[in-house]
């Protein structure tokens, strides 16, 4: 428990460089009006110059948001298994631009021969969702859901177009993981990323070992009721494809799988430590991740134009999101970014060697990629830069 009172959650708590006191007043505003818990983390040049918290993680008001509190970010997790993926092209153990199916035999079915490991990392592969859907048990078995969709054939020509990978993203990043280390994209993460980094961040975990997890507080409109999508499209196979309800993020069977595209648990602190060796060249803490040509290859464009899922004007770089008219994140072109569902974010400015997160368990609806919170946020810290 913390050491401070209930009834003090108004107040955020951790460190913040003055220079930053801007970003402090509006993490405060937004836990007044806006959240329930959250955290956010800054670091500039590799170093921490805010890394605050506050608030409840509970819907009840019960339990303080505290230092060490994660909770699940969905798909800012993300990042983290794009992440993996650049690791390995680093130490050329798998090429970009190499057939899937050179790796993963069993994908060249059905008319997937020629599909590109970059065209999974740029959600360009046509397997945006899995076929028919699953159910949760199915999406929780490693084996059956990447057997599926290796089975399954493109919904588009493969390349052409971006169609968010909304749960497929990490199953297939991570079959690839799988297949060229040998290790599952969670251990591959917490042996190279998260252990190095120091990074409280799990994609896959014993929730009985970890007490101190925030209870996400659903929205009140549903994905369902929010997104209609019309019959037949590309939108409505992912969104059948995808089944998705908050309540299962409070199960042991949701934590304890692996999603890389949606289940990954940290704070802003963990994901800050996770992702700043991108935005510095791939170094950062003390540690070497990848070389500066590695964190490059995030910024090459696989596509850029309506995305058929979305349905919004989408950049998508090496499994990182790039900044567009539609997500404004900065004005330096080199940042690369992509968050979760209900406000979570990641946002890496190679340019300006910044790296920027959120974390929070009121999630929102219109909140794809960030929403009001984060934009506030990030304008603060823009300000003192």
């Amino acid at each position: 428990m913390s050491d401070y009172e209930l009834s003090d959650y108004e107040k955020c708590h951790g460190t913040c460089d003055k220079k930053f006191e801007g970003v402090k007043r509006v993490f405060d505003k937004n836990l007044s009006d806006l959240d329930v818990g959250a955290s956010v983390a800054v670091t500039v040049e590799g170093e921490f110059v805010v890394d605050l918290w506050g608030g409840f993680a509970d819907k009840e008001k019960q339990r303080p948001w505290t230092e060490d509190t994660i909770v699940n970010v969905f798909s800012s997790t993300k990042t983290m298994a794009a992440l993996c993926a650049l690791i390995l092209a680093d130490r050329e153990q798998l090429d970009l631009n190499a057939s899937v199916a050179s790796y993963w035999p069993e994908f060249a079915q059905n008319g997937k021969q020629d599909v590109l490991v970059r065209h999974v990392l740029g959600h360009t592969s046509g397997l945006s969702g899995f076929e028919g859907g699953l159910e949760p048990e199915q999406l929780y078995d490693w084996e059956y859901s990447c057997a599926h969709l290796a089975a399954q054939a493109p919904w588009w020509p493969p390349g052409t177009a971006s169609g968010y990978h909304a749960l497929t993203h990490g199953h297939l990043i991570g079959e690839l993981v799988r297949r060229v280390d040998g290790r599952s994209l969670g251990n591959f993460f917490r042996e190279e990323v998260a252990m190095p980094m120091k990074a409280d961040f799990h994609i896959s975990f014993d929730d009985q070992e970890y007490t101190n997890i925030a209870e996400l507080i659903p929205p009140a409109i549903t994905l369902a009721e929010q997104f209609v999508p019309e019959p037949g499209s590309v939108a409505e196979k992912t969104s059948i494809g995808t089944p998705l309800d908050v309540a299962w993020t409070k199960t042991s069977a949701w934590r304890k799988a692996e999603i890389p595209a949606a289940n990954g648990h940290g704070n802003a602190r963990s994901m800050a430590r996770a992702q700043t060796a991108m935005a510095c060249g791939g170094s950062a803490f003390g540690v070497e991740l990848l070389s500066a040509a590695g964190t490059q290859r995030a910024l090459e464009e696989q596509s850029n134009g309506t995305d058929l899922f979305l349905g919004m004007d989408v950049r998508f770089g090496m499994g990182y999101g790039l900044v567009n008219p539609t997500f404004p994140f900065s004005k330096n072109p080199n940042t690369c970014f992509w968050g979760g569902y209900g406000g979570s974010v990641v946002i890496i400015d190679q340019d300006a060697h910044v790296c920027v997160t959120f974390a929070m368990n009121k999630m929102r609806a219109e909140a794809v990629v960030g929403d009001v919170r984060s934009k506030k946020l990030l304008g603060a810290v823009y300000d003192a830069l």
